[in-house]
């Protein structure tokens, strides 16, 4: 598939892009990425995606495909190589279903905790330490969410590994402890070696520098309302 075919409208900061971006890979799809300034949305972003007006956008010969799990089931049904749902239809249902929890759940419980835009980071925990605590209960020790390779779950949950580390930084609160969640810090560190995980993400202190930039925007907008 020629890159001009695939065109892949993203940040290089965002966990949702990330993903996308796996999946291309593991399927042996070349694409051109087209980087947005969320600040600043390109009019051809604010085309393809006039409802939510958000990365990622997947342009395929021309027609746009907007949010990531879409993109990626949309990824797996065009291109069936190296195939990322799982085959069975109850299987199928299963990982969507986690692939929700993970998004609706877990990532917002965690940034509500340690993200840039709370006010006391660090300080209420809690709620993110039950949903990492489900997560890693529902790994019980397999190396990947999809069994031994990694699968639609795993781009999905992507972002613990990638991002958790320089969120911790950020906000001085250790989370993902091998001790309290050691099936999920496994799957995180081999998550990382897989080579197109590895070979396809950004270096710690400029996520940690983002998420600063970020802080002070929310901190400019507290000051104006």
């Amino acid at each position: 598939m020629a890159s001009e075919d695939v065109v892949l409208y993203g940040t290089w900061s965002s966990s949702f892009v990330d993903r996308v971006k796996w999946a291309l890979k593991m399927k042996g799809v070349e694409s051109q990425f087209v980087e947005e300034d969320l600040l600043n949305k390109s009019p051809m972003l604010l085309q393809y995606n006039p409802v939510h007006k958000k990365v990622p956008v997947l342009v395929h010969a021309g027609k746009p495909i907007a949010e990531s799990t879409v993109i990626l089931q949309y990824i797996d049904e065009v291109w069936p190589q190296n195939p990322i749902m799982p085959e069975d239809p109850y299987d199928r249902a299963t990982a969507r279903f986690w692939a929700k929890f993970i998004d609706e759940k877990c990532k917002e419980a965690v940034w509500a905790a340690i993200g840039p835009c709370t006010n006391e980071p660090g300080k209420n925990v809690e709620p993110a330490l039950a949903a990492l605590r489900v997560l890693d209960d529902h790994l019980g020790g397999r190396k990947f969410f999809s069994g031994d390779t990694i699968g639609y779950v795993d781009l999905v949950a992507g972002w613990i590994p990638r991002w958790m580390a320089a969120v911790e930084e950020f906000a001085g609160t250790k989370l993902l402890d091998p001790q309290r969640f050691p099936s999920l810090h496994a799957w995180a560190c081999n998550f990382l070696e897989v080579p197109i995980i590895k070979d396809n993400l950004a270096p710690q202190d400029k996520l940690v520098g983002r998420m600063k930039e970020y802080r002070e925007i929310y901190l400019a907008k507290c000051a104006c309302s």
